[in-house]
């Protein structure tokens, strides 16, 4: 399998990785700490411009018509720069279950899924079995999940109750809404299978985040270990500070396949793709997790401080782990497809087909 990106792809990245490194700083994350909604109107439109509220839309609803390998990398940088805006849950989650709606809804496709390309809404979605929904309160539209149901609100049909995070820059409401027929928009068989590839979409979204999550703290502790001096050197220069990241970097290598792997599986709808995403999420998991741990090693134990930018991305860390589908779920998912016969052990069949 051949997990290459084309030009096209790393081209965008490339752009919007020098956007995010002149525009979603620390200090403006920081500043949008002090704001009512923890978000930036002016950051969205910007991002509108650049074209990414259009990737995932559908092209009949003008949109690029692009799919989950086109945006993985893309995920993976709103991660590096721990991203507030609600990018990827508007365009790997919310589109995604929009468009695959039936054609009896087409008026609330065609008016939503336009209205994301222009910019003008933001979608939330919640995650079923999870009370708390990341978002909330500056989404124009919400999808949500009752029993075996998906139900499309309004800001007008919900009440918000604000939860603390330990991620700052995350914005957590339990939503108190009453489902009728007229805001249920899937039932069944269908709306499980909706929220079955939401959740793994979730999940793919997520574990992107993390793995560039866990990129941005070692680039944080190895410059920190050049700045920092002890017995007249750098203390990057001890070998004991060099394994720390040296060990974060070897879980990093071995969490891109996975993680692009996982990527292709759901862009293509591979059979397999329940437990190539939950791989991924794993692998990206545990990178992300050492990487906070040993970053916070390097920074002499201070790293969690709140003047020092690691805490902005350690935190974030934290709160994603546990985000669509803990450790112990994903764990879980793997084992019963090796021990049920449906996964292939062994190294030669790691990413066969």
């Amino acid at each position: 399998m051949d997990f290459t990106f084309s030009q096209d792809q790393l081209l965008f990245q490339a752009n919007v990785k020098s956007f995010f490194t002149n525009e979603v700083t620390p200090e403006h994350l920081r500043e949008q700490w002090a704001t009512d909604s923890g978000r930036s109107s002016a950051l969205w439109a910007q991002l509108v411009e650049l074209g990414l509220t259009s990737i995932t839309v559908p092209e009949t609803y003008g949109g690029l018509g692009m799919n989950e390998l086109d945006f993985v990398l893309l995920a993976e940088e709103c991660g590096y720069y721990a991203l507030a805006e609600p990018l990827v849950q508007t365009m790997l989650l919310g589109v995604p279950l929009l468009a695959a709606l039936d054609d009896g809804h087409q008026a609330l496709k065609d008016t939503w899924l336009t209205r994301v390309v222009e910019g003008a809404a933001r979608l939330a979605v919640g995650q079923p079995g999870n009370p708390l929904v990341a978002d909330a309160h500056v989404a124009d539209l919400l999808l949500m999940p009752h029993g075996d149901e998906v139900h499309a609100l309004l800001p007008r049909d919900i009440d918000l109750t604000r939860n603390e995070s330990v991620d700052p820059s995350r914005r957590l409401f339990r939503v108190d809404w009453t489902p009728s027929a007229a805001t249920c928009v899937a039932r069944g068989e269908q709306a499980r299978q909706l929220w079955a590839i939401t959740a793994d979409r979730g999940a793919l979204g997520t574990s992107a985040q993390l793995l560039g999550l866990a990129k941005r703290m070692v680039d944080l502790a190895v410059d920190y270990s050049f700045e920092r001096k002890q017995f007249g050197k750098p203390v990057g220069s001890f070998q004991a500070v060099k394994h720390l990241m040296a060990n974060v970097s070897v879980l990093i290598e071995f969490a891109k396949c996975p993680l692009y792997r996982a990527a292709h599986s759901l862009a293509n709808g591979s059979t397999g793709q329940a437990v190539h995403i939950s791989h991924a999420k794993l692998a990206c998991s545990e990178a992300a997790l050492l990487a906070a741990k040993n970053a916070i090693q390097v920074h002499g134990a201070m790293g969690y401080t709140w003047e020092v930018d690691l805490q902005l991305f350690m935190k974030r860390a934290w709160a994603l782990d546990k985000e669509w589908g803990d450790r112990g779920a994903h764990k879980t998912r793997v084992r019963s497809a090796l021990f049920s016969g449906a996964l292939t052990p062994g190294a030669g069949a790691t990413f066969a087909g």
